[in-house]
Order: C-alpha cells, then structure tokens, then sequence
C-alpha cells in the first residue's frame, strides 16, 4: 500500500470575508504526479501554499509525510517551485552553480565556502536536469527553458521526497514544454519524486499526470486522470463562461 505524503482534512480558509477553500479534503501518495486545475481566483496557489505550510488553515488539519504539519520540520524532504522565480533579476551577477548552490547553504554568501560534497550536490543536481555543462554560466545568459531546468535543480538539490510547482510553464515555449514534461517523467518514475504541479494547460497536464484535482467554488475535486471526462469536467468546474477547442500537436504533446 502506497504511503500518503500530503493529507488534508477539512480544510478551510478565507481572505477576510471571502472564503476560498470550505471544508476541503484530499490526499496525495507517494509516486502521484498530480496537476492542480482550476480558474483564475479558485485558489490554486493558496492550496499549494497550505500544503507547504506557507499559509495556515483557518479549520481542518494538513499532515506532511504522516506528521502534522504545525509540528513537521524535515522540510528537506520538500522542493518548491513558486511562480517568484518568473520574475529573477535578469542582471543578477551569479552563476548557475551559484544559484543552486544558495539552496543548500543561504548564509554562506553563494557558492563560496561549499565544501565538496555540497559541490557534488550541485553537480548531481545540474546533471539530471541536464545543465551541468552550463554550471559556469551567468543565468542572466540563459534562455527561458534553460532557467527553469536551473530553479528545478536549485528544488533537487536536497534531495526532495515531493516537488510542488506553480504554474511552472507560464512564459516557456513549446520546445521547452515538451523538455519538461520529458524531465518529470524521469524525476517522477526513475528517481521516485512525487510531483504536485498547477497548470492551465489542461488538455496537456490530464495526459502527463495520474491525478487531477479541480477547484472551484471553494471545493477540490479529485479524479483518477484516466478515469476523467475532461470535456464535461470544464464545462463544471468553468461553468458556461468557456468554449472547449481541441487541437492536435504533431510535437508528440496530444491534444491541447
């Protein structure tokens, strides 16, 4: 029987007087790839947040890895992708060993001072996500995709048992789309990460994930991916303001 990293039970939470999330339940497994889905407004990211511990539930209870989360502390096991880094200072005079190795040691100002080992941390890292022979190079240098698969690195350096990802593809072209679902598949099935992703991209996420949850209306909905009628899921979690067009890329990608 699989293990549950993330249970959330009963969960609410509000905004002051604007409640987003009411009485809320789920849970995710070790191995799950999951993609959150959603309009805008339905709390995606505040539910990824709660998740992480970056935001408090009003009600209910989240356990991370079998222990509440108030009272978890082995946050190592944890890699998190948040749509901050859309906005890293393009200018910022670091290189991409630099950034990664910020992640391992904050206090040490950048990479000066890592021991080796730390160093070869770096380097595992960059390899898996196939950056290592850019580990010199200044990230302002880097294209789009390529500064992604750096900020994945930065979230596997420590080693995480789960990713959590928001909006991750936002600003990323179609080559780099295909380069990133390629790279969670092999994160996801050869080096046992659990996956937790939002995304827009809806037609694309329900073929590369296992679970799908669907907010809207302050409610999670989960589905088994291959047992999800997307089409009449959008039609009620987007209610009548949506049009569905279906449109196949030749790119290996599926409908999207």
């Amino acid at each position: 029987m699989k293990k549950k990293i993330v249970v959330g039970k009963n969960i609410e939470f509000s905004y002051g007087n604007n409640k987003v999330l009411d009485d809320v339940s789920f849970h995710i497994d070790e191995g799950d790839f999951v993609g959150i889905i959603g309009p805008n407004g339905s709390a995606k990211s505040t539910l990824l947040k709660l998740m992480l511990g970056l935001l408090k539930p009003d009600q209910g209870t989240i356990e991370l890895f079998g222990e509440r989360l108030d009272k978890f502390t082995d946050f190592q096991k944890i890699g998190y992708i948040s749509q901050n880094v859309r906005d890293f200072n393009q200018m910022f005079p670091a290189t991409v060993e630099e950034i990664i190795g910020i992640n391992i040691s904050p206090r040490k100002g950048m990479f000066k001072g890592l021991k080796t080992e730390k160093k070869v941390k770096v380097e595992k890292a960059l390899k898996i996500v196939g950056m290592d022979k850019f580990s010199k190079d200044k990230i302002g240098n880097l294209s789009g995709g390529q500064k992604q698969r750096v900020f994945i690195a930065r979230a596997l350096v420590n080693n995480p048992k789960v990713l959590f990802m928001d909006e991750p593809l936002v600003g990323v072209d179609q080559d780099s789309q295909r380069s990133f679902y390629k790279l969670m598949d092999v994160l996801n099935k050869e080096h046992g990460i659990s996956l937790v992703m939002i995304s827009h991209d809806i037609g694309v996420i329900s073929k590369k994930v296992n679970k799908i949850f669907c907010l809207s209306n302050g409610k999670v909905y989960c589905h088994d991916s291959g047992k999800c009628d997307c089409s009449n899921m959008l039609k009620d979690i987007y209610t009548d303001n949506m049009s569905i067009l279906l449109h196949h890329h030749d790119s290996g990608q599926g409908d999207g």
